[in-house]
């Protein structure tokens, strides 16, 4: 199993959108790339963390690759909109990539540069990729909240 981890607004519609994709054994949500140890949910809403919500996954390389993974990334979120997707605004809900790995880095910057020089984002991305932190998981009620409440992943577009 290998890691990946990737904040792209509100962890439950991205959590929602990374279990449909086979290859993905587990997704956990939670924060990364903050200064507060442990933090909870109303910690970082509050904007004093630093932290981003993102979803942490375990994939299987044999039957997803981490370009796949990165390819829904771009999918489900707006990467052109700084601290913000949809209604949701704030510090927390920046894209961002979270690398694991020297390949995951390289991956990730050429997957970004190849969406830019496409076109199809429209406009500046501003995505960060920093290299991965301690990942927080988040309080269990937001595990799993959208199969939880008999919602979907309202809050993301999916493409």
């Amino acid at each position: 199993m290998e890691q990946a981890t990737f904040g792209a607004g509100c962890f439950w519609g991205v959590e929602t959108a990374f279990r449909e994709v086979p290859g993905v054994v587990d997704a956990a949500v939670g924060f990364m790339g903050g200064r507060t140890v442990n933090p909870t949910y109303r910690q970082v809403c509050d904007g004093n963390t630093n932290h981003a919500e993102v979803v942490n996954l375990s994939f299987d390389p044999s039957k997803v690759s981490y370009d796949q993974l990165l390819d829904v990334f771009w999918k489900i979120h707006d990467p052109t909109t700084l601290n913000r997707q949809g209604p949701d605004v704030g510090s927390q809900y920046r894209s961002v990539i979270f690398t694991h790995s020297p390949e995951q880095a390289k991956a990730a910057v050429a997957s970004r540069d190849a969406l830019a020089a496409s076109g199809r984002a429209g406009r500046k991305i501003v995505t960060q990729i920093e290299p991965a932190q301690p990942f927080y998981r988040a309080e269990e009620y937001h595990q799993r909240y959208f199969e939880k409440q008999g919602g979907g992943a309202a809050c993301h577009r999916i493409s």
